[in-house]
């Protein structure tokens, strides 16, 4: 739901040091609270709460309309031509369930996959796929499957940890390509009035060989193990452990989707000015803001392609940075109970290291 049109032109000092204040305790406070970091759906439902009711102060935001939206959006089904995709929550939980009572089996498939060809081409081929494939069977099928391979995998939990963050930045990356992939794409598709291959025409030399590298990554960092001799990984979890993740699933896209829209002020009167350069680095806000919001008030038929690519790259790069960045991490850490600061410690300088690599691509050697 847009509400850009809603926001007066000129900047209100008092909404804007609400909302500044509100994006920097978003930031800083899971990291320093453990509490916080232990609870982030209800901190976030929470800030995203106060950020609406400020924005509404001045613009009337505050709608049935924008509850329903908020509320529909992880259960909404979507029609991809004559084909239905559930929403992110039945996602989440109907895969659960399934993992629930067949885990044995298909942890035993996935074992004797790593047994037959080595840890790290299974790790190189998995993040690879899936990052490629996320475009066509949607990023969260992907990141739900992800999560499974990285726990039935025979490494430490540092290493998984580092292994999901990796694959997470590979299918965001790759779900940008096509409008089925992820909402970002699909809002930017639709703003532009462009065709279904725009995205992977203006974006695919750079995500299609960043996808290669980050798999090539993940096969590196998951290091040398003897497969030979694995064992099934024994299963842990309870009914009610999957579904109160789902749930957890459903409180964390509803309170993103509350923040990305009583921050849109910031967007309308500061973000969406910047020159494109400035606006690669300043995106990286959608770390922890949803990026299709960002996407929905900063692309516009009005930029040139240029423009459009700087702004969108930078979206989704910075998406993998922090567990509030993109759905794939979020369904991830919930299945692998990673906290902030452990993503955090992995995504955040591996993020600021893809982001100069690109930046020095698109702004220097112009590819």
């Amino acid at each position: 739901m847009s509400v850009e049109h809603l926001i007066p032109e000129h900047p209100d000092l008092f909404v804007s040091t609400i909302l500044f204040a509100i994006l920097a305790m978003v930031l800083i406070l899971p990291f320093r609270v453990k509490k916080i970091e232990e609870n982030l759906e209800p901190f976030f439902l929470i800030m995203g709460i106060i950020a609406v009711l400020a924005t509404n102060t001045l613009a009337p935001i505050l709608t049935a309309e924008l509850i329903i939206h908020a509320l529909e959006s992880p259960i909404g089904i979507v029609k991809i031509g004559e084909i239905p995709v559930l929403g992110i929550f039945q996602v989440v939980l109907i895969v659960g369930l399934i993992i629930h009572f067949y885990n044995r089996q298909i942890y035993a498939a996935l074992v004797s996959m790593m047994r037959k060809v080595g840890l790290k081409f299974f790790a190189f081929f998995f993040v690879v796929f899936f990052g490629l494939i996320s475009s066509i069977i949607s990023v969260i099928v992907c990141s739900v499957i992800l999560a499974e391979i990285a726990l039935a995998m025979p490494i430490e939990r540092k290493k998984k940890i580092e292994f999901i963050v990796i694959a997470c930045f590979a299918v965001g990356m790759g779900a940008a390509l096509t409008p089925v992939g992820e909402p970002l794409a699909t809002i930017a598709v639709r703003k532009l009035g462009a065709d279904f291959l725009y995205l992977l025409n203006l974006l695919g030399h750079y995500i299609i060989p960043g996808v290669i590298v980050l798999g090539a990554l993940a096969a590196y960092r998951v290091g040398k193990v003897e497969v030979k001799s694995v064992e099934i990984p024994a299963y842990t979890e309870s009914l009610r452990t999957v579904v109160v993740r789902a749930i957890r699933v459903f409180i964390f896209i509803v309170a993103l989707e509350l923040l990305g829209a009583g921050c849109t002020p910031l967007i309308v009167w500061y973000i969406s000015k910047v020159p494109p350069a400035a606006l690669y680095w300043i995106n990286m806000i959608s770390a922890f803001l949803d990026n299709a919001t960002l996407t929905a008030a900063e692309i516009s038929p009005a930029l040139t392609e240029f423009q459009v690519k700087s702004a969108l790259m930078g979206l989704i790069i910075s998406g993998g940075m922090l567990i509030p960045g993109n759905i794939p991490n979020i369904v991830a850490a919930a299945r692998m109970r990673i906290t902030m600061t452990e993503w955090a410690k992995i995504g955040v300088p591996l993020g600021l290291v893809i982001m100069m690599v690109y930046f020095v691509l698109i702004y220097f050697v112009g590819v």
